[in-house]
């Protein structure tokens, strides 16, 4: 099975206190280029996730980005720092002592002074460990994603293929014809100036002739790289660089084959190959 270097896979998980996301994105690209986006409390962690993303994945312009937000305070989640209340509460008295005629504190004051609620929060080590947790089934995810858009892509490469050989099926069965055709004519053509088709030079003349317009060899690569094409895909894997070379190939052969044709027939062949040939480019360049 070939994947596709598209992708998008967003994992979120509520801690006390936190929300943490994480979010993958994959395009087509030469090579794997990996950019990580981390909070500060993550920063730590950026060689080991990239370590993550380059041995699960292979090519494609991936951008990870991971988001931490504090989240509002449930009413199970106060907690009141007694301690802290204790200590607000005695120094406000030494103040009070000093200046009678300062109000005292209201509890609204007191509950928003800094320490007094006691806000959940996670452990650093604890935190790391929910990230990973989270890459890794964003991770498997984006697997998963890819595989869906291969398999599509497969489906349209196998699409071309079939198109690529209906167009060869088209063209050989006109070889013989085309060549007897031409033969007949440029015979007339010698006849009509007052020469012997028959005469040895001409029938060397014409031979060579007619091996520059045999396409017989083109057609039967033609066939072999579908072939290839088709092998490539069940094989899966890595295969978008070796894909893009046979449907260079392929283009090779479709130009050479039009380029030797003395038949309108063929020449419209070779101008739907050409274009199965580019919708496959197109695609090709979307597999890992």
């Amino acid at each position: 099975m070939i994947l596709s270097m598209t992708g998008f896979a967003a994992v979120a998980a509520e801690l006390p206190g936190v929300s943490l996301a994480v979010e993958l994105r994959s395009v087509n690209h030469r090579y794997l280029d990996v950019t990580v986006k981390l909070p500060d409390e993550l920063r730590t962690l950026e060689p080991a996730m990239r370590e993550k993303l380059a041995g699960a994945l292979k090519r494609g312009k991936v951008e990870c980005r991971i988001a931490l937000n504090r989240t509002a305070l449930g009413s199970a989640a106060l907690a009141v720092d007694l301690a802290r209340v204790g200590q607000l509460a005695a120094a406000a008295s030494e103040v009070t002592r000093t200046v009678p005629q300062a109000a005292p504190l209201s509890v609204h004051e007191i509950l928003r002074w800094p320490g007094v609620l006691a806000e959940p929060s996670v452990p650093p080590t604890e935190l790391a460990a929910h990230a990973t947790t989270l890459l890794e089934q964003a991770l498997r995810d984006l697997a998963a994603a890819r595989a869906r858009e291969g398999a599509k892509t497969a489906a349209a490469l196998e699409g071309c293929c079939a198109g690529i050989e209906a167009q060869v099926a088209r063209v050989a069965p006109r070889i013989p014809v085309v060549h007897a055709a031409f033969n007949d004519k440029l015979a007339a053509r010698l006849r009509d100036a007052g020469l012997d088709p028959n005469e040895d030079r001409l029938k060397q003349e014409l031979a060579l002739f007619a091996t520059k317009i045999d396409v017989a060899e083109e057609l039967a690569r033609l066939t072999t790289h579908v072939a290839e094409v088709r092998r490539v895909i069940a094989a899966g894997g890595g295969a978008g660089k070796r894909l893009d070379f046979l449907a260079q190939e392929l283009h090779r052969e479709a130009n050479t084959l039009g380029s030797k044709s003395v038949d309108a027939e063929v020449s419209q062949a070779s101008l739907e190959l050409k274009i199965l040939i580019e919708q496959m480019r197109e695609q090709v360049q979307n597999v890992e």
